[in-house]
């Protein structure tokens, strides 16, 4: 017998691998880092985008009805049927085009990860996607994970609408995809319609697919939201994404859709199928049922303008300089006028020093371009508020 192999022999000590990472730029995320600070420091967490305040009582009825009634088990892999018919309705009520609910809608564990999905599903090696910068820190690391390369197109600095001569420098015959997002998380801007129709005759001579992100559609403020699905060429081409947990107030059940044309939606479900295969049956269930009431989200932009104007009037009375805030639940500002520090080192100051935690713009940035800027969320109770503004009107 081998003596190398016999148990009875010294062992080498155990050995850890290192593979080569897949991600090796990548750390811990701007939001888990603030977030973190924020509950050290018993800081107001105005940072990572989450409300603290509660859903609608009858939605959590809705989901808690299915649980008791045997909703448990896997549900189909492109979702429960009755939540996507409902979606293909609202999104005909709203947008004007039919989806056919059983091959162009997919329920999915929330937008980051229908995103990556359609990444995954039309990105190769070599192949170029385009972002606009700053853009949500999930974009990029899922283009590299699909093989891909980030071109990073700057949105115009500090008004952050689309340059469509950038975009259209940008296009090259490895373009495979854009990613948008409006309403745009971080700079609250919203697409106009003009622009969605700029987008739509630049991409029309070509084969390049968007990736539509909408998860902020329910709170454009002041001029409705322009769908992707509102304009045949931009429909043809996209995945459009949406969620439950923005919408709703529930970010943790992370739910979300994405609707697509049936060719593209089949290449997304061979994905879907084997990285997540199918999402949360009990909360589906409840959330078909509750959309049958006519449309829970129909309120939402009144009720986050509401808390826009009430956070906008206590910022009056601070020496930020307030940017517009056209859609989304964030605020941005301009820290010029406060500290010569950096945006990032600000955050921290701010923290650390006044407790309130805020997001650097520069985060969302590739090259951590500063233009002195932070982000505030204002998803936030008003006692939450009130508190906050306490401490920023004391700088």
């Amino acid at each position: 017998m081998n003596s190398e192999l016999s148990p009875t022999a010294p062992q080498p000590a155990p050995r850890t691998p290192k593979p080569a990472s897949r991600l090796p730029a990548v750390g811990t995320t701007i939001f888990t880092v603030m977030s973190a600070l924020a509950a050290e420091t018993r800081a107001v967490n105005l940072g990572q985008g989450f409300p603290d305040f509660d859903c609608d009582p009858r939605l959590l009825d809705a989901v808690d009805h299915a649980m008791r009634t045997g909703a448990n088990q896997y549900a189909p892999m492109a979702g429960m049927p009755a939540l996507r018919e409902v979606m293909a309705a609202k999104i005909e009520a709203e947008h004007g085009r039919r989806y056919d609910a059983a091959a162009e809608i997919t329920i999915t564990a929330g937008a980051t990860q229908a995103i990556l999905t359609a990444l995954l599903a039309v990105v190769h090696p070599g192949d170029e996607v385009i972002v606009l910068d700053p853009c949500y820190d999930s974009y990029v690391p899922g283009i590299v994970m699909a093989g891909g390369t980030a071109v990073r197109v700057p949105l115009k600095p500090g008004s952050f609408r689309p340059d469509f001569g950038l975009i259209a420098a940008a296009l090259t015959s490895r373009t495979t995809a854009i990613i948008v997002n409006s309403p745009h998380n971080p700079s609250a801007t919203v697409w106009t319609s003009d622009e969605m129709l700029q987008l739509q005759a630049l991409l029309a001579p070509t084969d390049v697919v968007v990736i539509s992100d909408e998860v902020y559609e329910h709170m454009a403020f002041d001029a409705p939201h322009e769908s992707a699905s509102r304009f045949e060429g931009l429909a043809a081409r996209s995945f459009v994404v949406s969620s439950f947990g923005k919408t709703f107030h529930v970010t943790g059940w992370k739910v979300g859709t994405v609707v697509a044309p049936a060719s593209l939606m089949a290449e997304f479900r061979k994905v879907h199928q084997f990285n997540v295969f199918s999402v949360n049956t009990p909360m589906q269930v409840g959330l078909a049922e509750y959309l049958q009431e006519p449309a829970p989200y129909r309120d939402l932009a009144a009720f986050y303008r509401q808390k826009r104007e009430f956070f906008r009037a206590g910022l009056a009375n601070t020496r930020f300089r307030l940017l517009p805030c056209e859609g989304t639940y964030f605020q941005c500002v301009d820290i010029s006028q406060v500290s010569k520090l950096s945006e990032a080192d600000f955050c921290q100051w701010l923290t650390r020093q006044h407790g309130v935690a805020a997001i650097p713009m520069s985060a969302f940035y590739g090259d951590g371009f500063d233009q002195k800027v932070v982000r505030f969320c204002f998803a936030k109770k008003e006692e939450t508020l009130v508190a906050a503004l306490e401490r920023l009107q004391r700088l």
